[in-house]
């Protein structure tokens, strides 16, 4: 890449990779302008500052994460099968393969403080989102029968949420794989 020319998606890969590593504060513009391979100032003319970047950061964990889950459901005979395989590799994938064992949205919300309210407040819609997403899921589980439809969908995705953040961050803690399914299925035999 050069300073004029780059591919802007790779350069938000590549950031937040970074940003999903190391956190807001921790990733300094050297950082940035070594990982993405641009100078500070065409960083600052593409993406306005470093909240601009790490604002487009944000949006593209969750656009990712959201796809996956599409493509879950898409692989699985019934919403609440889709859901499992969703938390499954979120779970697994997060002990192998991400740059950190948390969730990229919930790392963002601990770290930063009303200093940052702009991109607290971005994190915390993006996630409200993903939520919205397993509560529409969860009520079509209903719809099919495989829920108790007197639960709130609402109720139960912020349920799944939580013991989800947990999940992701005792994964990175244990090479038991067979403890994390049983874990995983319990979550969903709690679910019913």
């Amino acid at each position: 890449m050069s300073n004029l020319k780059y591919d802007r998606q790779d350069v938000i890969d590549r950031a937040t990779d970074l940003f999903w590593a190391k956190g807001y504060h921790a990733t300094s513009m050297r950082n940035l302008q070594e990982v993405v391979d641009m100078r500070p100032g065409s960083i600052y003319a593409c993406f306005g500052s470093k909240d601009g970047l790490f604002k487009e950061t944000l949006q593209h964990y969750a656009q990712k994460s959201q796809q996956r889950l599409k493509a879950c459901l898409a692989a699985s005979a019934s919403p609440l099968d889709g859901l499992k395989l969703f938390v499954r590799g979120a779970v697994t994938d997060c002990s192998t393969s991400a740059p950190s064992g948390m969730c990229m949205l919930v790392k963002t919300i601990s770290e930063l403080t009303q200093e940052n309210t702009e991109l607290l407040v971005e994190a915390q819609q993006l996630l409200q989102g993903i939520e919205a997403m397993m509560a529409s899921i969860l009520r079509q589980a209903q719809e099919q029968g495989e829920i108790n439809a007197t639960k709130s969908p609402e109720r139960l995705a912020r349920s799944l949420q939580v013991q989800l953040m947990g999940l992701r961050v005792y994964a990175s803690t244990s090479t038991d794989s067979q403890q994390l399914d049983q874990l995983i299925e319990d979550l969903f035999d709690n679910l019913r």
